[in-house]
């Protein structure tokens, strides 16, 4: 029998199959195809202990058709069978939300401005990011924005399209954390200065802190160091967290896997501005990004320690071949190492005294690093840990009530 996380991490890496009578596209949330693509899956939920596990279960990829588990539905109750063994464990289906089928008052239909992914609302901001313009492709050969952007949804977001959403998440779904974000937006600008992704999100930032409320997340590709001051801003305006998709360790993974950034930015400037911003927020407040099962293993490993020494935590993400990126035939990565990689995550974070899983907020599209604690060997060190978090989540729910009011 696999703990909550660990069939967490086999469902990223096997996915699964959905039974021809299962009831799955009724109930649970619609498929989508919105921003990298990363949220094309089946949301569903783990029950586990101290919180449920939200996560995003790959189920259109050909390494998902052929996968062991699948989603059986019995007298209106899932669950995932293991066909190997015939083990099967109890799943939830979050319902679609009702404001997914509304259209907003300039007669957009809503859930091509933004969708929730776990209890969070993802907005991709800004047109196609500019790695997908050239003619010979700088996108990350993971990505699909070029092809989501425009098609699965708007290519470009009204401001007042986008309050009517993200107040629509909160009453309604109970979203209390707005993430945007944007590709690269540089070459094709006169103002290099003042038009890039960080300032596309400001407007939003702005509106959403005022008529909204909330938690507001920030994601763009970072800035040049004389441009750091734009963070203060963005901060002013009401961002509470950055996060900055590192990728790979491996230099020479990172070059081949994402040209552009490679070409454009550098390693260095993600780390760059990921101390910068963590030291403005406070530790815990910022991530670094990176992607497992490409790279070895332990280039993952040391991404994660170089993450955490730059005062922020890791979202790690399980390599998934997304359908119609340029890695789409690629195998996904195999579950025990998966299972090395986030046992160390959950060290690394501990060593360093990092708060995780402070704040209700769920996220489905990566193993979240206070789930990882069923992976490690309880001892008095991962006990005082645990405790710290868990006292540091009390003290947090006066503040998290505070935030949640429009400013």
């Amino acid at each position: 029998m696999l703990k909550p996380v660990e069939l967490e991490i086999e469902l990223f890496c096997r996915g699964m199959r959905i039974d021809p009578s299962c009831h799955a596209g009724e109930v649970g949330r619609r498929i989508t195809r919105t921003r990298a693509g990363l949220g094309s899956g089946l949301e569903i939920v783990i029950p586990s202990k101290p919180k449920n596990i939200w996560m995003n279960v790959p189920v259109v990829e050909r390494f998902a058709l052929l996968s062991p588990f699948e989603l059986k539905e019995t007298a209106g109750e899932f669950r995932v069978v293991d066909t190997r063994n015939a083990t099967d464990y109890a799943v939830s289906l979050p319902a679609e939300p009702a404001w997914y089928s509304r259209h907003t008052s300039f007669g957009t239909p809503m859930s091509r401005i933004g969708v929730l992914q776990g209890n969070y609302l993802g907005i991709y901001v800004s047109a196609r990011c500019l790695y997908w313009a050239s003619t010979i492709s700088k996108a990350c050969k993971f990505c699909t924005t070029g092809q989501n952007v425009g098609s699965a949804e708007e290519s470009r977001k009204r401001v007042e399209d986008v309050i009517e959403v993200a107040r629509a998440a909160r009453e309604e779904s109970g979203a209390i954390f707005t993430h945007f974000n944007t590709g690269y937006h540089y070459e094709d600008l006169d103002d290099k200065e003042n038009m890039h992704g960080l300032r596309m999100c400001e407007p939003y930032v702005r509106a959403v802190r005022k008529n909204v409320g909330g938690f507001i997340g920030v994601q763009a590709v970072p800035v040049p160091r004389h441009m750091f001051h734009e963070y203060d801003e963005l901060i002013e305006a009401g961002t509470d967290h950055f996060s900055f998709c590192y990728e790979f360790e491996d230099p020479e993974v990172f070059a081949r896997i994402c040209p552009g950034k490679a070409a454009t930015v550098g390693q260095k400037a993600f780390f760059e501005a990921m101390e910068y911003t963590a030291k403005k927020l406070g530790r815990g407040r910022v991530s670094g990004e990176i992607i497992a099962g490409v790279e070895p293993i332990e280039a993952t490993k040391r991404g994660i320690d170089r993450i955490v020494n730059a005062g922020a935590f890791p979202t790690v993400c399980i390599f998934r071949p997304t359908a119609g990126s340029e890695m789409e035939n690629e195998p996904p990565p195999e579950p025990e190492a998966m299972r090395e990689v986030f046992a160390y995550l959950h060290e690394s974070c501990r060593r360093a005294g990092l708060p995780i899983g402070i704040l209700p907020i769920e996220v489905s599209l990566v193993v979240q690093p206070e789930e990882t604690a069923g992976l490690v060997e309880p001892s008095l060190a991962t006990h005082a840990y645990q405790l710290k978090n868990w006292t540091l989540r009390q003290l947090a729910k006066p503040y998290v009530a505070w935030k949640k009011l429009p400013a």
